[in-house]
């Protein structure tokens, strides 16, 4: 057996999540559950996922479809064992199958190794947690010597059944061969008139199998979720575990409880994150990176010594190293910020690339431009790049100074060293070096006396 299977059970409805979208598809730290799962098992070498899917099938497997897996469909809900039966045609010959969820997310590639190299001979495995509050589970029965005999769902359990706190995941791994050749002997006598896969456990001991117990590293690997309070419980315990793998890389955080990583987080050391910060898809810190309160970033890179103040939101952006961002500043897709460039409060970005050095500080909007290095953009300036049909290009050179309240009516270039004088409509190029001054000329009138309301 040197090849795994693992069997990914999707086709339940999730009725208690009250939602029209399949259990499986809510989001845990930004991604569906079943990803999650999907992801796990690709980090187990020479595996192959096969899901198994059911209600709402078609948004299932195209929402997931970017993942490597094999898709079946469980035709009618008839329990457990009837959904594994659906991926039997597709176990590879003398593979070791897993049997996972896709609404318990977070079970970790070397829990399901662990189970795998377990599974020996005649040996199966199965994935076991002891509770101090196990209601609700199937019990894990064993005999004087220890050994498992059976799972008893809680419906069915004794009282004295009850009483163990030794309870089931519903995680197992057993050989292909096995797995196909017990799978009919499982019948619907219970009280919910389903095939429950659990039986496979009894019927491996008839079988004089041994059936070894591993024991996850944390509860949370596996932890389902059936309606949304469990699954705001199991993000949260989700960010606390992420939150600490990043301080222990190197970075500070105001308070571990308040932070949110929704995607993929990578850091250098020695940076500081204020409370309330979401950061989704792919993003890239530097070291010595500082990010205020309420920041939201995406699918970006901030380097090294970057200072995001609070309240910016970044998203698709590059962030050089030694910027000044914000605070309330938005920098939209396709912006670069070379080294030292500032963008301050109230100014919004986008398709932009912004010079080493360069200043946008006070409300304004630039976007479908190129700013050279060195230059200053005054306070309610705006690019106008839309015509109503075409976006247009803004060209600022090097050292260039723009003025406040000016309006630059692209297509437009500003040579070096070119400078637009505060409140001017730009509508034709500066060359290096060059005043452009568009504004009307100011008329004073003396003696002018101003309107005085009309009495009713």
């Amino acid at each position: 057996m040197n090849c795994t299977d693992v069997i990914i059970l999707a086709a339940g409805k999730g009725s208690r999540m009250q939602s029209s979208l399949p259990k499986v598809l809510h989001l845990l730290a930004g991604r569906p559950l079943l990803e999650h799962v999907l992801t796990a098992s690709n980090k187990v070498a020479n595996a192959r996922s096969i899901l198994v899917t059911g209600h709402g099938a078609d948004e299932v497997e195209s929402v997931c479809a970017h993942d490597a897996y094999v898709a079946v469909r469980q035709i009618e809900q008839l329990g457990t064992a009837n959904a594994v039966q659906a991926a039997l045609p597709h176990l590879r010959e003398h593979s070791k199958v897993v049997i996972l969820y896709a609404d318990v997310p977070l079970i970790h590639p070397n829990t399901i190794c662990r189970m795998l190299e377990a599974v020996d001979g005649e040996q199966i495995s199965l994935l076991t947690l002891d509770m101090a509050e196990p209601s609700g589970y199937g019990r894990i029965v064993r005999n004087s010597n220890g050994v498992i005999e059976a799972i008893v769902e809680h419906r069915d359990a004794s009282p004295s059944q009850r009483g163990i706190c030794e309870i089931n995941t519903g995680v197992m791994a057993l050989g292909a061969e096995q797995l196909k050749a017990w799978l009919p002997e499982i019948d619907n006598r219970n009280v919910q008139n389903e095939y429950y896969l659990t039986d496979l456990i009894s019927i491996a001991r008839k079988h004089n199998y041994h059936v070894k117990s591993i024991q996850p590293a944390t509860a949370n690997e596996v932890q389902g979720v059936n309606d949304r309070i469990q699954l705001s419980r199991l993000e949260r315990a989700y960010q606390l575990q992420l939150a600490h793998a990043l301080m222990l890389s190197g970075t500070t955080l105001a308070d571990p409880a308040r932070f949110d990583q929704r995607g993929e987080l990578s850091a250098g050391i020695d940076n500081y994150i204020d409370i309330n910060c979401v950061f989704t898809g792919a993003v890239t810190l530097g070291s010595g990176v500082t990010i205020g309160a309420n920041c939201m970033i995406t699918d970006s890179s901030i380097a090294d010594g970057a200072v995001i103040a609070t309240n910016s939101v970044i998203e698709s952006a590059q962030v050089g190293a030694g910027c000044s961002v914000g605070p309330f500043a938005r920098l939209r897709p396709g912006t670069i910020l070379g080294a030292g460039a500032k963008v301050g409060n109230f100014v919004e970005t986008k398709k932009v690339r912004v010079g080493a050095g360069s200043k946008i500080n006070h409300l304004s909007y630039i976007g479908d431009a190129d700013l050279g290095d060195n230059v200053n953009i005054g306070a309610g300036t705006i690019t106008c790049n839309y015509d109503g049909a075409n976006k247009h290009a803004t060209r600022l050179g090097d050292d260039v100074f723009i003025g406040s309240n000016s309006t630059l009516v692209a297509p437009v270039h500003v040579g070096d060293r070119g400078f637009v004088a505060a409140g001017t409509t730009l509508t034709c190029d500066v060359l290096d070096a060059e005043l452009a001054v568009g504004r009307a000329r100011q008329r004073n009138i003396a003696d002018w006396r101003r309107p005085v309301k009309k009495e009713d």
